[in-house]
């Protein structure tokens, strides 16, 4: 029997920890022996002293057995299982339409999705805004979900890499999210659990990423695609720019209904719409269905004729939610009591965002956590965002603020001021959203 800690102290000190020391530690803390504190100091020591790869594959393999792996050609689906990833950021809804649009482009993508993690919101905290969805159905509710609409997004299920779910939460409040070890493990048990036949990453870099500096993204992806590798996984990775939130929405709701209106034709952003289309295309390449020279225009198709809409609407009935979502969302996705504009000070040109300062904006305003059991508030976030070389003034606003309270919104307006650099002139031409190919 190994104390936990034992080794704790162990990897504190910069030992290197073998597999049955890893499955040890996560066993007991799936069984409830390891109390959160001690996980806490756990995830620190990692934090300071990182994984080897294969003490990373190790962690990985013992967090994704930790319950139920799904097997789904054993329940009757012929492949390609394919699902998609993002390390997170801010004003990233990407999956509420990505899911979709590949769903209606032959590939069955059954998203075990999380919670917000730091300054980055959670497509779970996102569907959950949405009044009746279930982000927690039972398996063969889920699994029969999957079948009729080709797409499924869901929390992580109790026996679903739950030592991962107990990690993650504690990571989240604990000051230990950006590791790259602890991501790439958290990532992949959940996929490996999910019964994958590939995965296509996201990896963000910028302001608004948990990694912010390009070379530490290219290690990430990187270090997820070996230790995938070894675990049997094929995974694509792209890197792609956090520097600006992706939508010009950021909170639970609004970036519900901002994929919604994506969705619909009723408005589409070009940085959104991008990666939604090359991640888009990434997946139908890992799952054999499409060429290199058909796949981006094939999710494009599915976007335009309202093919991925209509698997959206489907899912959502699917899982409990409203039946006209799409028709009214207004009806159905709450509203901040309070929804004042933040004015810039001077006329000129946004030239730089720190855009991790917007999303702890949003989780102080309530829409993420300080505690791992606090609730959420859907409704709050900010909207209409101005982008990096949007022209403001006085009378032209940074952005909306979506608060519960006149004070909130005040508080709020404070930091986004501070968030954003302005000049008079206008910043160089933006580059495409993506930076990196990795395979």
């Amino acid at each position: 029997m190994q104390l936990p800690q034992e080794i704790i102290r162990r990897k504190r000190d910069g030992e290197t920890l073998d597999r049955e020391t890893l499955t040890a530690f996560i066993e007991g803390l799936t069984r409830g022996d390891i109390s959160d504190a001690q996980a806490a100091a756990f995830a620190m020591a990692i934090f300071f002293r990182g994984l080897s790869p294969g003490e990373c594959a190790g962690l990985t393999l013992a967090m994704a057995r930790s319950g139920l792996v799904l097997d789904w050609h054993a329940a009757g689906l012929e492949g390609p299982i394919v699902d998609k990833h993002s390390t997170g950021g801010v004003g990233d809804n990407v999956s509420l339409i990505l899911a979709p649009a590949v769903a209606a482009c032959g590939l069955t993508v059954p998203i075990i999705a999380g919670r917000g993690l730091g300054h980055t919101g959670g497509t779970i905290d996102k569907l959950e805004a949405i009044p009746g969805y279930q982000t927690r159905p039972d398996l063969k509710h889920f699994k029969e979900t999957v079948r009729r609409c080709g797409c499924a997004i869901i929390g992580q299920m109790a026996d679903l890499a739950p030592a991962d779910k107990k990690l993650y939460a504690i990571r989240d409040v604990t000051g230990t999210v950006e590791s790259a070890s602890l991501i790439t493990a958290s990532i992949l048990a959940k996929k490996i659990a999910a019964g994958l036949d590939a995965l296509v990453m996201d990896v963000k870099a910028g302001s608004g990423a948990f990694l912010p500096a390009l070379k530490e993204a290219r290690s990430l992806a990187r270090t997820i695609i070996s230790v995938a590798a070894e675990a049997g996984l094929p995974v694509r990775a792209l890197i792609t720019d956090m520097d600006q939130p992706l939508a010009s929405s950021a909170g639970n709701g609004l970036e519900v209904a901002h994929a919604i209106a994506h969705l619909t034709g009723g408005k589409i952003e070009a940085r959104l719409h991008e990666v939604v289309l090359e991640l888009g295309a990434e997946m139908l390449l890992a799952g054999g269905v499409a060429g290199a020279d058909e796949a981006k225009a094939r999710v494009e198709t599915a976007l335009s004729s309202g093919a991925a809409a209509e698997r959206f609407a489907r899912m959502v009935a699917a899982l409990g939610g409203p039946h006209n979502l799409l028709e009214k969302p207004e009806k159905h996705i709450s509203r901040a009591p309070v929804i004042k504009p933040v004015y810039a000070r001077e006329a000129g040109f946004v030239t730089d965002i720190s855009t991790r300062a917007l999303g702890l904006c949003v989780v102080g305003l309530g829409g993420g956590r300080r505690g791992v059991d606090d609730a959420i508030d859907p409704s709050v976030g900010l909207s209409h965002c101005v982008g990096i070389g949007g022209e403001v003034a006085p009378d032209i606003p940074l952005c909306l603020v979506h608060a519960r309270s006149a004070d909130d919104a005040a508080r709020a307006a404070k930091a986004i001021f501070a968030a954003h650099v302005i000049s008079e002139k206008a910043p160089r031409t933006i580059a495409s959203c993506i930076i990196e190919r990795i395979s």
